[in-house]
């Protein structure tokens, strides 16, 4: 079934994301850790991959797996670059054979290796691309895309970023999950633009605790989302009080607050970025939802 047929009424919902294990061995606390979350009874599910598709092979057998062992409803993330119609085609066709038919259509990651003069060819440069193809070839599937409330660090301008959207959003996208962000202005002002410039479909806040200070600056610095001063400087506090602990307790706060704003303040749903990580998953989303 279409995510966007689940989602397409008044009522707010939980989504969860989960990230493959790099090892097949870690594999059976993996799938206990997904049915232990099953308890949050998301709407849907996502599964993404390591950067360059490291991990490509393991996302489609997890999706299957996730839609028929647990009967939840999944969505494979797919990237474009660095890829053929052929393989995407593949992808799309094992997808299918296995019950799965919801894809986040991404472009990816340039690759590290990759020559400073490095360019983007071929006819699936962009998302908007992948989101075509799969359109035309593949009319039954439900198709995501990702938007950015601070704005795609390789974007031209915050404008651009949004005629970006605009256009994975008329090439065939149902819905967007957007970036990490902190701020929920952030994501409210940035559905109130999206709006102004005819963007109609749903845009699902994407929520990430922070668990460990060094890993978010990591992430950051690579996405271009941001941090307000006050929370770093309680963040920097916590972690040198008592380290990850600290900090961890201090995100799955700020998290939980932001979930409860984000609903209260007419947002759809939350799609909350788990970390592979049960506890503090169960505690940010705990009778979130009546």
């Amino acid at each position: 079934m279409k995510i966007i047929d689940l989602i397409s009424n008044d009522k707010q919902f939980i989504s969860l994301e989960f990230f493959p294990p790099k090892e097949r061995q870690e594999w059976s606390v993996f799938f206990e850790t997904v049915a232990r979350l099953t308890k949050i009874n998301p709407k849907f599910v996502s599964v993404t991959y390591g950067a360059g598709g490291s991990t490509h092979g393991a996302t489609l057998e997890i999706v299957s797996r996730l839609k028929q062992e647990f009967g939840l409803e999944a969505m494979a993330h797919l990237t474009c670059i660095g890829d053929d119609e052929s393989e995407i085609a593949s992808f799309l066709d094992a997808l299918a054979a296995s019950g799965v038919k919801n894809v986040l259509a991404l472009r990816g990651d340039v690759p590290q290796n990759a020559p400073s003069d490095f360019r983007l060819e071929g006819p699936l440069r962009f998302a908007s691309d992948l989101v075509r193809l799969i359109k035309v070839s593949r009319p039954g599937f439900g198709i995501g895309v990702a938007a950015y409330p601070e704005v795609h660090p390789e974007a031209a301008s915050a404008a651009a970023d949004l005629e970006n959207l605009k256009r994975k959003l008329d090439n065939g996208g149902d819905f967007a999950i957007t970036q990490l962000f902190f701020d929920n202005r952030l994501y409210f002002e940035f559905v109130e633009r999206a709006r102004a410039a005819g963007i109609t479909q749903p845009i699902i806040p994407g929520i990430l605790p922070v668990v460990n200070l060094k890993v978010i600056k990591r992430i950051m610095s690579l996405c271009g989302a941001t941090i307000p001063a006050d929370y770093m400087a309680q963040l920097e506090q916590a972690d040198a009080r008592g380290g990850n602990d600290e900090v961890q307790k201090l995100g799955i706060a700020h998290a939980r607050k932001q979930a409860e704003g984000l609903l209260a303040g007419g947002a759809p749903g939350v799609h909350l970025y788990t970390l592979n990580r049960v506890d503090a998953s169960l505690a940010i989303t705990q009778g979130l939802l009546p």
